[in-house]
């Protein structure tokens, strides 16, 4: 287990023993700014080295990837586990989204192993937050009748939310400035990454611990459709990428994207296009039994996956 994941268990197993152990809410929020700018400087330096041509059509593939994915988890949501439509697609839509967070723990793995990847992936972490979410919510509206969406309103709030428009415009920054006029900044968007990262799972595991309740009252399908369905989609993305011709490492980290839920970027999304569903369901699943599953155990496996499509 890499050692990022020990500051998880630290924060879940100290909100468990009712410990007063918390961060204050400003540093969380400024630690999710800066390992956005973090994830999106670095791609946006590597960026500028590669033909542009060849990751066009490697970004188009994965969008496509990103809208089926709902596609996958909605009739699961809907049909076996007896969902209504809206939370079926409320969902469907935190898991067609991505986290990064799981994408930074999957790069700390990677690196502490000595496996490389392509440097231009944070680029597919900003291309797979808005497409699932969108796909969600349109599954989660089939039932209504007569209601116009406000997509204006909706588009809105998913392009120009947070986590995108950090990591696009990291990449903009960093693939305009270039690696010498970065590497003033190098020492803190760089070096400190992993520091910064310990501290942010420290907060998550003291977040996942606090969401038990809400994961007992879920019931043990939603349990089940945690675990199932990144194992699903984390194999479906380590076959795209091993079709698109990443490497082993670039597999690895497309399999844990697609493996990963939002539960930054989709639920301030689908608050506003579907206010009917609860938000403590799409949460429980993608932060309180997907995310520790995949921190810990998934993206081992993801990895055997991408090497083995290889061999």
């Amino acid at each position: 287990m890499d050692p990022v994941v020990y500051f998880f268990v630290l924060g879940f197993v100290a909100r468990l023993l009712r410990s007063d152990l918390k961060l204050p809410g400003v540093l969380y929020e400024s630690l999710t700014i800066y390992l956005l700018l973090a994830i999106g400087i670095k791609g946006g330096v590597e960026l500028a080295s590669h033909v542009y041509g060849a990751i066009a059509i490697q970004a188009l593939i994965v969008v496509a990837m990103g809208a089926a994915l709902p596609l996958i988890a909605f009739p699961l949501l809907r049909y076996i586990g007896r969902f209504d439509t809206h939370n079926a697609g409320a969902i469907a839509a935190h898991y067609g989204s991505v986290s990064v967070v799981t994408f930074a723990v999957g790069v700390a793995y990677l690196a502490k192993r000595g496996v490389e990847y392509e440097s231009y992936m944070p680029l597919f972490v900003a291309l797979l937050e808005a497409p699932g979410i969108i796909v969600g919510v349109i599954l989660g509206r089939m039932s209504e009748r007569g209601r116009e969406m406000n997509w204006a309103a909706l588009m809105r709030e998913i392009l120009l939310g947070k986590s995108i428009v950090l990591l696009l415009g990291g990449l903009a920054i960093g693939w305009l400035a270039g690696p010498a006029a970065i590497a003033p900044v190098k020492l803190f968007f760089f070096d400190l990454f992993k520091g910064a990262l310990c501290l942010f799972l420290l907060e998550m595991g003291l977040i996942v611990a606090s969401r038990i309740g809400d994961l007992r009252k879920a019931g043990i399908f939603l349990t089940g459709f945690g675990v199932l369905m990144p194992l699903l989609a984390g194999s479906a993305g380590a076959l795209v990428g091993t079709l698109m011709g990443l490497s082993v490492g670039g597999t690895t980290l497309l399999a844990t994207l697609a493996a990963s839920a939002s539960y930054i970027a989709a639920p301030a999304a689908v608050r506003i296009a579907l206010p009917q569903a609860n938000p403590g369901l799409s949460l429980a699943a993608a932060l309180g039994i997907t995310f520790p599953f995949n921190i810990t155990l998934g993206i081992s496996l993801y990895h055997a996956i991408a090497q083995f499509l290889h061999a």
